[in-house]
């Protein structure tokens, strides 16, 4: 996610922190210190229930880091890459380079972090009884309010519905029952989209029912499984459309290349305003890949600077674009672009000399394309759905 907050690396996986976090601390530490501790254990000074109010919401942070960094390391163990935690507004996100390989691999990964909320939920509420033996009552209050709230996080992450852990679980199942994780995950999704809307429907109701931040907080959750659900139904279609799909047959072959050494005004004057292209690789003398020169990232320069600079200024350096072979498959070069600055990805031979190029463009075309084959098969067939994510022809894992 933008606008995060780097927290170093845990277990090898990188972990930051989103300014969004920022609002949900100070709505946790003032309904704490301000409502629900002097409440419940009254005649304290202010800065106690503040200072209560702070530990909570570091703790219940803490909780939650401990239930994504349980994903992350499980994928790890699965030999997925995972490029970082992101701890924001509505909890937290491991974002993975890649998907499971099996129902089994898919259900561990699943279900692991929720039973890391239950157990910390079990942590929480056996200090709780410990402080509440031999400390104040608040720091058992405040262990105990930990405990509820893990467990309640728990149990709300294994509803069936993504993206939520319960929507893998429900994947991974029906993935082993049909075979085919392709049409478990858009069912997944779907049931996710069912239960976001079920949800914007409470959050209506408890609106004109007076408790507006209630009503507006549970309709806001909704909208984001929405989102995220459809998000994930249009992946796995995606993939679908794309697989056994290689590199080769999706990339733009013999690609117009630059000197890196050429200035920013020269390959303007001999390229960008002749040709319709927006990304010009860089080649050295040597033939070798120098980097990668994008229409944003000329746009960018002043005018005033354009004579002066070179392409290998503004370019996008070489470690940092993913490459490909032509013959490797297209869904896997996928993962690795998702996660790259301008989203391409070159395409080099078994010597490193560049063969290719792919584009945002170049995948569109391949399943637009693709959408176009399986309408001629749909119009074949004479009226049979040919074209949905359920034919034998298409049940197909990722």
């Amino acid at each position: 996610m933008r606008s995060s907050i780097s927290l170093g690396r845990i277990g090898g996986v990188s972990v930051g922190l989103n300014i969004s976090v920022l609002f949900i601390v100070v709505i946790l530490v003032f309904g704490l210190a301000f409502g629900r501790f002097p409440a419940v254990y009254p005649g304290l000074s202010s800065v106690a229930y503040v200072l209560a109010g702070l530990a909570s919401a570091a703790l219940f942070l803490a909780s939650l880091l401990a239930h994504e960094l349980a994903h992350a390391l499980t994928a790890k163990r699965h030999g997925i890459e995972v490029a970082q935690i992101t701890l924001w507004l509505l909890g937290g996100v491991a974002e993975l380079r890649g998907e499971p390989r099996s129902p089994g691999a898919d259900l561990k990964i699943a279900v692991v972090g929720p039973l890391t909320s239950l157990a910390a939920g079990a942590v929480f509420g056996g200090l709780a009884l410990l402080s509440a033996a031999v400390g104040p009552p608040l720091v058992a209050g405040m262990f105990g309010y930990l405990s509820g709230v893990n467990v309640l996080l728990a149990v709300f992450n294994l509803i069936p519905a993504a993206p939520l852990d319960g929507g893998r679980v429900l994947r991974a199942a029906l993935w082993a029952r049909w075979g085919d994780r392709t049409r478990a995950a858009i069912a997944s999704a779907r049931a996710g989209r069912v239960f976001g809307y079920v949800l914007i429907a409470l959050g209506f109701l408890q609106v004109v029912s007076g408790r507006g931040f209630e009503g507006l907080w549970l309709a806001l959750i909704g909208l984001f499984l929405v989102n995220a659900a459809s998000a994930e139904e249009q992946q796995s279609r995606i993939g679908t459309a794309l697989y056994g799909v290689r590199v080769a047959d999706a990339m733009t072959e013999r690609p117009i290349v630059a000197d890196p050494d050429e200035t920013v005004a020269g390959l303007i004057d001999r390229v960008v305003m002749r040709e319709r292209l927006s990304t010009y690789p860089l080649v050295d003398a040597g033939g070798g890949f120098a980097g990668l020169v994008t229409l944003n990232r000329i746009r960018e320069v002043a005018p005033d600077r354009r004579a002066s600079l070179r392409l290998r200024d503004i370019a996008c350096p070489p470690e940092q674009v993913p490459r490909a072979s032509p013959e490797e498959a297209l869904t896997e070069l996928l993962t690795r672009m998702s996660g790259s600055a301008d989203g391409r990805a070159v395409v080099l031979d078994a010597g490193g000399h560049l063969v290719g190029l792919l584009t945002p463009t170049d995948i569109s075309r391949v399943i637009q394309t693709a959408d176009l084959h399986r309408g001629d098969l749909s119009r074949r067939a004479h009226g049979a759905d040919l074209t949905g994510p359920y034919h034998d022809d298409h049940d197909r894992a990722v």
